[in-house]
């Protein structure tokens, strides 16, 4: 273990320093129990008039100046507080590792680097480094190369310093190849997972570019390109033997540049190997047999020595990037430095336990906590728990600064980078996010616009609906608490966050003039335009417009995850917002704005866009509108053509009306794009005979049997002469085009 010294005085220099230094003047109110009962009064009216009213919601918020409770409800409480786990496991970390705490990865030859250069084996042992990435990889072959290293037979990963078990519990409750499902590893690669680049190519025929590229990856490419701007992407990955196979499916259209997806892998030692042969290659370093994994023997002669950025450095991605990977790791690592090797999550669990005990006061089994990230449903802590760790680093001053500035930053960084906008608590709230379906947490600490200094815990479980006016509400409750000691006060503050803009519906000529300007800075892809966006997002008062406006931050970044979640947060199938968007669509001879974004993220997995879709499904249906039936018919054909099992599972689980709608045009959709010869048949038979799970398999074969027969309703409908249908006067939205049936 990192042995570090104290530094009270720095710690302290920084403890001031952490917020604006306009704010450390003391509050000049001579009342402050009336401030503090504004203060109450406001939190009140937050829980009352949000989304959390409906909601299972436990809140604790203290002060740090004079430790008196200022707002609690439901603090113990045990709930699920997703990756507010991260508070935990990096305040133990940090604890006992030390801020300057370096990991080392070494690599060894055996018996020593003869002068030609040329060895028999090279030998890598990691310590659980999980910020190697490929560009520092690239630097430590050259520093290999330059200690003389000419020609290697075979390469060996010693991945012995952790236990062979890669998941931690609660990672078996999702069948996943997301990036934040990454194993862990003693041996890492760019947080072992791997981007897949696809761009247009030759032919038809899409390119399919993996980075970093080796001999690791098996790739299957089955993507066409053509005109178009429809971008319909399925990427899998998984095992193969000693390799990783990539399974890429769907379109690419010309007009548009390289869509990259990243993905997990399954090995990270041979992943590591076979990226470090690769780039020993490309260096003029002859690699001519094997990478594999083993042990390095005790004779072998180090030759160099790769350590890692201090801890305080890694702890910034932990938890300003809510890094699941790194989490995972520090469990394993704590585990190895603390309890010996092999590292498990099991060992570094008693270690943060230990810690909660001896240091926080938290005694085993008032908690559940059983991996690091807090990943699905395997955790459980109260706010009041939550809030006593936060006071507990807040005062362990030699660790206070590193743990604090690890946080992200209300409106400025991290996770909270686009929350709290227009709010005092921009700049002087800091905490750490929380999100899985129907848990959202944030803890943390604020300074008042008064000067005084709370923490305060919030998780929220079992909500209805879409999070956002989940969020909404609580970072009302942290906008009320900066707002204290201000001139306008935590009630005002508490109103305008709360109640939101008001919903005004502008005249559709109007709002299709500002639609096609937002439309065409989307179309642009530039991320430069995204402050203006935001902006924009956040002024505007037409739910409409505010969705396209919330599909043009997509389409700017559609990596960022805040931009996918302010799109599905605020695309909804109603007439507010896609019936307006209809109409729109006729006015400027359109698709619907937002729906081919949101089939996009369907086609590509994304199961809560996958639920707006069958939202939009019952809603065309319901329209008439037969341009409107046709998109989302031809948008059905390609989510079942690269997420047939999501689609499924998402039918299965869809209202009765909804499914009908859904079932009625993705038959369209199928027949649209060659009906028997769709991919999607060959997966839903597959999952109605060899499914594992009973009910998944009676749907399956039940969903053959009706889409066999809408896709002969659909097929006869087709072979018919056209037939036009005129729009009724009196009908907003109706269509005004033909459909071939």
């Amino acid at each position: 273990m990192q042995v570090f010294r104290a530094r009270p005085f720095w710690a302290a220099t920084a403890i001031a320093l952490w917020l604006p230094s306009a704010t450390l003047a003391a509050s000049p109110s001579n009342d402050k129990k009336a401030e503090r009962e504004a203060l109450k009064n406001a939190l009140v009216q937050v829980m009352q008039r949000t989304a959390l009213k409906s909601s299972r919601v436990g809140v604790h918020m203290q002060s740090l100046d004079d430790g008196t409770v200022v707002f609690s409800h439901n603090a113990d409480e045990l709930l699920n507080p997703a990756s507010n786990v991260k508070l935990v496991t990096s305040s133990a970390a940090l604890v006992a590792l030390g801020p300057e705490y370096r990991y080392e990865t070494e690599f060894l030859v055996e018996p020593e680097l003869p002068t030609d250069g040329k060895v028999k084996t090279l030998y890598v042992r990691g310590k659980g480094d999980p910020t190697i990435t490929t560009e520092r990889l690239y630097g430590i072959t050259s520093e290999l190369l330059h200690a003389g290293l000419r020609e290697v037979q075979d390469i060996i990963v010693d991945d012995s310093w952790f236990d062979p078990e890669r998941t931690p519990p609660g990672y078996d409750q999702e069948d996943s190849d997301r990036a934040y499902m990454a194993p862990t590893g003693a041996v890492s690669l760019n947080w072992n997972a791997v981007a897949v680049y696809v761009r247009s190519g030759p032919g038809g025929k899409a390119v399919v570019d993996m980075e970093p590229p080796s001999d690791f990856f098996l790739v299957e490419n089955t993507v066409t390109s053509g005109p178009g701007r429809a971008r319909r992407v399925s990427v899998k990955s998984d095992a193969f033997g000693d390799r990783q196979k990539i399974v890429v499916k769907g379109q690419v259209p010309d007009e548009r540049g390289a869509v990259s997806v990243w993905k997990k892998i399954d090995s990270p030692p041979l992943y590591f190997g076979n990226t470090l042969k690769q780039l020993l290659v490309s260096r003029g370093v002859k690699v001519k047999g094997k990478v594999k994994q083993g042990l390095t023997p005790s004779r072998a002669r180090m030759v160099h020595v790769s350590q890692s950025d201090t801890f305080d450095i890694v702890l910034k991605r932990l938890n300003k990037l809510s890094s699941n990977f790194v989490a995972e790791t520090l469990l394993k690592t704590m585990g190895a430095e603390l309890r010996g090797a092999p590292g498990s999550f099991a060992k570094g669990i008693d270690v943060v336990e230990e810690f909660l005990e001896r240091d926080v006061g938290l005694s085993r089994g008032t908690y559940v906590m059983k991996n690091g990230s807090g990943l699905n449903d395997a955790n459980r802590f109260s706010t009041a728990q939550m809030d006593r760790l936060l006071r507990h680093m807040y005062e362990r001053f030699p660790l206070a600064p590193e743990y604090m500035s690890s946080l992200g930053i209300a409106g400025k960084d991290g996770t909270l980078k686009y929350r709290f906008d227009g709010t005092d608590a921009v700049g002087r709230l800091r905490a750490k996010t929380g999100t899985l379906e129907g848990v959202s947490a944030l803890s943390g600490y604020v300074q008042s616009a008064g000067g005084e200094k709370f923490s305060f815990s919030i998780m929220v479980n079992d909500y209805a609906g879409r999070a956002g006016p989940v969020v909404a509400g609580m970072d009302a409750l942290g906008a009320a608490v900066a707002a204290t000691g201000s001139t306008l006060g935590p009630g005002t503050a508490v109103a305008s966050l709360a109640d939101g803009p008001k919903a005004v519906a502008s005249a559709t000529a109007d709002v299709a003039n500002r639609i096609k300007t937002y439309l065409e800075l989307g179309k642009q892809r530039d991320q430069r335009n995204i402050g203006f966006l935001r902006t924009a997002w956040r002024s505007e008062r037409d739910p409409a417009v505010r969705a396209v406006l919330a599909e043009s931050l997509y389409q700017s970044n559609p990596h960022d995850y805040l931009g996918t979640r302010t799109l599905l947060d605020s695309y909804s199938a109603g007439d507010d917002v896609y019936g307006r968007l209809r109409q729109v669509a006729h006015t400027l001879e359109v698709g619907v704005p937002g729906v081919s974004s949101m089939v996009e993220l369907a086609a590509g997995g994304n199961t809560e866009a996958m639920a707006r879709v069958m939202e939009l499904c019952r809603a065309s249906a319901l329209s008439g509108d037969l341009d409107a039936q046709v998109e989302m018919a031809s948008g059905m054909g390609e989510v079942a053509r690269t997420a047939p099992q999501e689609l499924v599972t998402t039918l299965r689980t869809s209202s009765a009306a909804e499914r009908d709608a859904a079932t009625t045009l993705l038959a369209r959709g199928l027949v649209r794009n060659g009906d028997t010869e769709h991919p999607f048949w060959k997966s839903l038979r597959k999952l109605g005979t060899s499914g594992t799970d009973p009910q998944v398999v009676s749907f399956a074969k039940g969903l053959d049997t009706t889409l066999t027969t809408k896709s002969a309703e659909a097929r006869a409908l087709k072979a018919q002469p056209v037939e036009v249908v005129a729009p009724a006067s009196n009908t907003p939205g109706a269509p005004t085009t033909a459909e071939t049936r």
